[in-house]
């Protein structure tokens, strides 16, 4: 199998690379795509715990009143979970990660890819112990807060997986694939080309895979009696913290990002073991040549507000503030809370959420097997029409039986068909929103910009992600079932914007995504044919000087 690299100009020629898939490669990526299981188990916990009795009762004894008394569906079962408190031990973790992210990508520079694996492993294990001992709400919120920076600091790992799998791409074998900073990018450098997809969306694999995971953990925890329920389910987060911690003693640090570090000699003995051959100069010393003209650009963040990269700034900011108004984590972190509104019992809620995690992980494995043979943009226009007739269904369906007032009951068969046209709803998102918005940003930005505009879209992600877990209960309270309209909504606005504005990237190598942008109908008016911006005077950047370096003679 050959590593490609790709002419300037607009033509497709490629050249080949020497070099294969070797299975220290894949060792590597599904190392680092744990980083993904860390973030999908606490997706999936905090729905879980905070629908147990012995939780609220002990943290949050308001809400567990207001449970007791709505349990004879004589009132508001809209409102029964609503407590800034309980949102706030959900949306922390999300906050940390926020802020987290935002220093990651000098840290990440500094050290290393493994190296930020290596510290956001350490402290997530320091959260789970935290949460799994707490004994007051001020302990629980601390350990959700060093899970976020655990979190921001782990999921370094698919940056990593970037630079080790961008140099290739001739097989057309593209099943592609936060979700964070370093994760998806280290998975995009250190696959090969035509694996980035796939490799990529392993990371979003192992988040469904994790979410999955707690569910099932949740499912079994609730059976324990007292507070060992929910201790269990949330000191078992220190299992994927171990995984990626010790993994992270072995992972070798991409050759990119070693190069960047003036490591040449160790850059290319790493090289050389990841293509499984001796003679990797050529492909080699092009990286290096990339290396030098990216540092000839020093202000990634300024950068980033150049005309020329006008088209993956507006991408960086609303593809993942659009993933998160799709209203997935209103299913993702209070699945339980929701089904027990709609009127499952505790076991009946807790067992709903594994099969909606179940569905999850399934339609994720259709996406990677699909999205480079039909696209990104065809998974994307297929699953928004899916998600809004779903949700519009959903929030008929409780509109009719609870009204406005939330004064009824559900009777199981009725509550089992919301639950199967949710399930369908996370389907069109697990094979659409959901993988593609991880990995659109990891390949779409220049590298000038590469590391900066990835911590903006994470920091966007964690923004949405943080306001949405904290506003659902309080949203779901005085909208009612008109939540599930509003997110509807959304979806049709999400949807027209990527039919219009959202060129197709499939089996397109990184250097040479700038030409997607370039012969866009709407895009191609900020850049002409040399790389620059319109109106202006910059300077090719530095990855259509890259592009020139490796073209083919």
């Amino acid at each position: 199998m050959a590593i490609t690299g790709f002419v300037s100009g607009r033509s497709s020629t490629q050249k080949a690379y020497p070099g294969k898939t070797t299975p220290f490669v894949i060792l590597t990526c599904l190392v680092a795509a744990t980083g993904g299981l860390i973030f999908g188990y606490d997706l999936g916990i905090s729905g879980g715990v905070t629908s147990m009795e012995p939780f609220l009762s002990k943290f949050f004894p308001s809400v567990h009143r207001k449970m007791m008394m709505a349990a004879d569906r004589s009132s508001n079962q809209y409102c029964k979970f609503d407590s800034q408190l309980l949102t706030t031990f959900t949306s922390s973790l999300y906050l940390a990660t926020l802020l987290t992210s935002l220093l990651a990508s000098t840290v990440t520079r500094a050290l290393g890819r493994k190296n930020s694996m290596l510290i956001g492993g350490v402290i997530f294990l320091a959260g789970s112990v935290m949460n799994g001992a707490a004994e007051n709400v001020a302990m629980l919120i601390v350990g959700r807060i060093l899970l976020g920076v655990g979190v921001g600091f782990a999921c370094q790992v698919n940056s990593f997986l970037s630079a080790t799998i961008h140099s290739s791409d001739d097989d057309h074998l593209n099943v592609s694939t936060i979700r964070l900073q370093a994760a998806p990018l280290y998975l995009s450098e250190m696959a090969p080309p035509h694996l980035r997809g796939m490799l990529n969306m392993g990371f979003q694999l192992m988040i469904t895979f994790g979410i999955f995971s707690a569910n099932l953990v949740n499912y079994g925890t609730s059976k324990i009696t007292g507070d060992w329920s929910w201790r269990i389910s949330l000191s078992l987060a220190a299992v994927p913290a171990m995984i990626i911690t010790v993994g992270s003693v072995f992972l070798p640090d991409s050759p990119n990002s070693l190069v960047a570090r003036g490591q040449t000699e160790k850059a290319r003995t790493t090289l050389q073991r990841i293509r499984g051959i001796q003679d990797v100069d050529e492909e080699f010393n092009d990286m290096v040549a990339a290396s030098d003209e990216s540092k000839r650009v020093r202000h990634g963040w300024s950068n980033m507000g150049k005309r020329k990269h006008r088209p993956q700034l507006v991408m960086a900011v609303l593809l993942p503030s659009f993933q998160q108004l799709t209203g997935i984590n209103v299913i993702m972190f209070y699945a339980p809370v929701l089904f027990k509104t709609i009127g499952f019992g505790s076991n009946g809620s807790l067992m709903s959420a594994v099969i909606v995690g179940l569905v999850n992980m399934f339609a994720t494995l259709v996406s990677i097997s699909t999205v480079d043979k039909i696209g990104r943009r065809s998974l994307y226009l297929e699953g928004g029409p899916q998600m809004f007739v779903c949700q519009i269904i959903v929030g008929t369906l409780i509109a009719v039986n609870f009204g406005s007032t939330g004064e009824a009951s559900m009777s199981k068969l009725y509550a089992w068909i919301v639950v199967a046209f949710i399930c369908i709803y996370v389907a069109g998102f697990a094979w659409s929103w959901g993988p593609l918005t991880i990995l659109l940003p990891s390949e779409i930005f220049p590298l000038e910009i590469r590391t900066a505009a990835q911590s903006l879209a994470i920091s966007v992600n964690m923004f949405f992600t943080f306001s949405i877990a904290q506003a659902f209960l309080p949203l779901l309270c005085h909208l009612k079932f008109g939540l599930f309209y509003f997110f509807g909504g959304w979806v049709v606005i999400m949807t027209t914007f990527i039919y219009f504005f959202l060129p197709e990237t499939k089996n397109i190598p990184i250097e040479k995504m700038v030409l997607v942008w370039r012969d866009h109908w709407f895009w191609g008016r900020f850049i002409d044919d040399d790389g620059h911006a319109h109106g202006g005077q910059e300077p090719v950047d530095a990855v259509e000087n890259n592009r020139k370096v490796v073209s083919a003679i």
